[in-house]
């Protein structure tokens, strides 16, 4: 059978009420979790300070001197493995900042870990980098231990509602809902099509305009109703890139497939084999990782159609599963305020992977801004605070869509049982009347 041809100017139908009941029941659903990511994202923005605020013996220290110089971070680490050495350390800052301890991460070690079948007691170490020795530590995000787990719980709720990987799914469905609904509630904030066009009729920006405005004046609904609608519209760049940038987060296996159709990104790298237990010991010290990668990134920098400026090194991590070490630096390419992310990926044999945030690929430049603005990470002051008030009006959105759903349901409510006693009323009439008729 042909096809017929749409003619020209027609539009394909589109049941705004479908869109309007969709809009109200997803919205229903992302509330909670909305609520919890605004207010909880707002404290996020101001981790750093928060955290030194609630647990300052953990991250300041006082130099001995004047002139106190910090020791090597290498040398910081080789002291806090040979302290924990049913641990092995899988992170490290290269960089000591002036009067702030140096944070090691450690991972439980994989044949001691086997064996004991246990956990680490503490995962996080804090060292004072002018005399070499542990000042505290901590279970990252173990509210448990009291106030100095509060924000690293704090993020735990935020992340994955404190659930770890399942936590962590249903926030990237929820984050996925939350990206489409955008669009729905976008679409919803246009004016209704005109059944018949008159010459007096308003431009279509007109008619939409109405939706950009609170009407303060209009009574507790219509400023609930408002405020959801034009708060939506004035900040919708920057919901759909939260909404969007936490699918990359937490639900990769939907965001990299749909990002790696329509954009290019930088290749994988080699694959290193994933080592046994028995195999997990890293096969060259951290001073001699660190200066392989010292190496590395200067040859690669080069290599580089435009060459890469090195400004200066951030980390060493360490991936035992794999034997691999990532060593991190700060460098043109990146975007953020603080804490580079350039990197590469290295084990005994040499390079497997080099990650460029910007300039390199467009996917992994797009994913470096998304994530880079959901996490404040550009533009100082003024963008922490701005990241602040949108975590808050997220949660304003979420709390004003739940009020009119309430509203909505109790009107429809009392119109059914206003009907319920309208029908008996008419009967009754109806009977009186026939009463009547029969008596004449």
């Amino acid at each position: 059978m042909p096809v017929r041809p749409i003619p020209v100017g027609r539009r394909w139908p589109v049941d705004r009420q479908m869109f309007v009941v969709a809009h109200r029941w997803v919205g229903l659903v992302l509330a909670g979790f909305l609520l919890l990511a605004g207010v909880t994202g707002a404290l996020l923005v101001w981790n750093d300070a928060l955290e030194e605020a609630i647990s300052p013996a953990l991250f300041r220290v006082t130099p001995p001197s004047a002139d106190a110089v910090p020791m090597d971070p290498v040398d910081l680490v080789e002291r806090v493995q040979a302290r924990y050495p049913q641990a092995q350390v899988r992170y490290a800052p290269l960089r000591v900042e002036a009067g702030r301890t140096l944070v090691v991460y450690l991972a439980a070690n994989t044949e001691a870990a086997q064996q004991n079948a246990v956990d680490l007691p503490n995962d996080q170490i804090f060292v004072d980098p002018y005399r070499g020795v542990v000042v505290g530590e901590r279970k990252w995000g173990d509210i448990g231990q009291g106030w100095k787990n509060l924000m690293p719980f704090i993020y735990r709720l935020h992340f994955s509602l404190a659930l770890d990987t399942i936590g962590s799914y249903v926030f990237g469905v929820i984050a996925l809902l939350w990206t489409l609904d955008c669009f729905v509630g976008a679409y919803l904030t246009f004016p209704a099509a005109l059944k018949k066009k008159r010459a007096d009729s308003k431009p279509w920006r007109r008619r939409w305009w109405p939706s950009w405005k609170v009407r303060w004046d209009g009574g507790a609904y219509k400023v609930t109703f408002d405020l959801h609608r034009a708060g939506g519209l004035w900040v919708w760049a920057m919901l759909f890139v939260l909404a969007w940038s936490s699918v990359a987060f937490n639900l990769s296996e939907v965001y990299d497939p749909v990002m790696k159709t329509v954009l290019a990104h930088q290749p994988e790298g080699v694959t290193p084999q994933r080592a046994s237990a028995a195999q997990a010991a890293p096969l060259m010290n951290w001073r001699h990782a660190r200066e392989m990668g010292r190496c590395l990134m200067a040859e690669q920098a080069l290599l580089q159609v435009s060459p890469v400026v090195v400004m200066n090194e951030e980390a060493l991590g360490y991936d035992a599963s794999a034997r691999t070490y990532r060593y991190v630096v700060r460098s043109d390419r990146d975007i953020r305020d603080h804490r580079g992310t350039t990197s590469l990926t290295f084990d005994a044999g040499g390079l497997a992977h080099l990650w460029l945030p910007t300039g390199a690929a467009a996917g992994d430049t797009v994913r470096t801004w998304l994530t880079s603005l959901h996490m404040a990470a550009v533009w100082g002051l003024p963008f922490d605070v701005f990241v602040t008030v949108m975590g808050l009006l997220v949660a304003m959105l979420s709390v004003t869509g739940v009020v009119i759903w309430w509203k909505k349901w109790r009107g429809r409510r009392a119109q059914a049982a206003r009907l319920v006693g309208v029908a008996p009323l008419a009967a009754a009439k109806a009977t009186r009347a026939a009463t009547r008729g029969q008596v004449a």
